[in-house]
């Protein structure tokens, strides 16, 4: 990639660099001359999703795969390359392995694993993931509305849910629900067609227009006690998913911005005003090294992180400030991308007006900046500045 300028991705062994160049082929051929269409219709690519489970990468993080488990460096720059293609399909494929099965492995029992995880591998089901709630997300940790109650062998769950990527087609469904008896956050898988649960399409985003997000309402939705994530009984269960797939928003807002960086390169090479290319002018090229700067200094960071991770020893804090970083980053970096290519670069024809829209929901979701910073801030001076 001509935005990997500290040349990165030689730190993955050959191997992966295989497996990198066969994901990056079905994205540049398959994935990126659909996006546009895609993102203008707000339509979800069903048709590409068996291209996604062809190329074996759902059940990586899955323990009985087959194949040595995937490095963090891997799983790091796979999400990369997503974004780079198109933030939505990266979306999607972040909630399915990411968040969905991410909580089945990390809070499933051994049969719960085993009932759902290899056909969520092969992309036969589709997962989401709902926790964020209508009056709020930051807040989630404490004022989670949406209650469980026991009943005999099942559990009734009523409340609601906003924002939950895939809701809309997914066949299983992780909800965070409190319970009423002990107050304490459990999740639940909700299989596509229980009775009680309802997903309705939201309706004119600017952001990550493919991705199909829902409001979801449950009333009296009624889940046996087999479907109830066994190893969830606390927030902090749903948090040790959450430190991890925050990360993987880092590597694709890095993604993002190497995408919008190439692509004002090669206009600025191509674009001719005054009788030379635009890239011989000196302010158009302190704009590509800003966003080369940005972009290098991003991808050190996750690349850091991704070691950290393999060694054990990475902590909330370090997913929270490379996610508040990167995608602060991400955000000057797009618009920047943005400016060099002018009047074009707010039609979808120049691929960068939708990397600027999608930009914005990446910078949100995962936690905004302005959480993430004070994860770090109470990291830092052992103070908690949390209302």
């Amino acid at each position: 990639m001509d935005g990997d300028f500290y040349r990165f991705g030689e730190l993955l062994s050959d191997e992966e660099r295989q497996l990198i160049l066969r994901v990056r082929e079905f994205l540049r051929t398959k994935v990126v001359p659909v996006a546009n269409e895609n993102w203008a219709r707000a339509e979800f690519p069903t048709h590409l999703v068996q291209g996604y489970a062809d190329l074996g990468i759902a059940g990586l993080a899955y323990p009985e795969s087959p194949g040595p488990r995937p490095s963090s460096l891997l799983s790091g720059f796979l999400a990369l390359e997503m974004a780079h293609a198109d933030p939505s399909m990266a979306t999607f494929f972040g909630v399915h392995t990411g968040l969905a099965m991410g909580s089945i492995v990390a809070c499933g029992s051994d049969e719960q694993r085993e009932r759902w995880l290899p056909a969520m591998s092969r992309m036969e089901k589709i997962g989401a993931f709902a926790l964020t709630e209508p009056h709020g997300g930051s807040d989630v940790a404490g004022g989670l509305r949406t209650t469980a109650r026991r009943d005999g062998d099942t559990w009734v769950l009523n409340g609601e849910k906003r924002w939950i990527g895939n809701a809309t087609f997914a066949d299983l469904v992780v909800v965070w629900a409190r319970d009423e008896e002990d107050n304490h956050v459990k999740g639940f898988v909700v299989e596509k067609g229980t009775p009680g649960f309802s997903a309705t399409k939201i309706e004119n985003k600017i952001a990550l227009r493919a991705v199909q997000n829902a409001d979801i309402v449950l009333r009296d939705c009624r889940v046996p006690e087999a479907n109830r994530l066994h190893n969830a009984n606390s927030f902090r269960d749903t948090a040790v998913i959450l430190r991890r797939t925050r990360s993987g928003v880092a590597w694709q807002a890095t993604g993002v911005m190497l995408a919008a960086y190439e692509i004002a390169l090669d206009y600025a090479k191509n674009r001719e005003q005054f009788g030379r290319p635009i890239g011989k002018f000196q302010l158009v090229q302190d704009l590509l090294v800003r966003m080369v700067g940005n972009t290098t200094a991003s991808l050190a960071m996750v690349v850091r992180l991704a070691q950290l991770q393999e060694a054990g020893t990475y902590r909330d804090e370090h997913s929270a400030l490379a996610k508040a970083y990167c995608t602060t980053r991400m955000r000057e970096v797009v618009g920047w991308a943005r400016e060099l290519l002018a009047g074009n670069g707010i039609v979808l024809d120049y691929n960068i007006g939708r990397f600027v829209a999608d930009a914005e929901a990446l910078y949100s979701y995962e936690g905004t900046r302005e959480i993430n910073t004070l994860v770090v801030g109470r990291a830092i001076t052992g103070l908690s500045a949390f209302v």
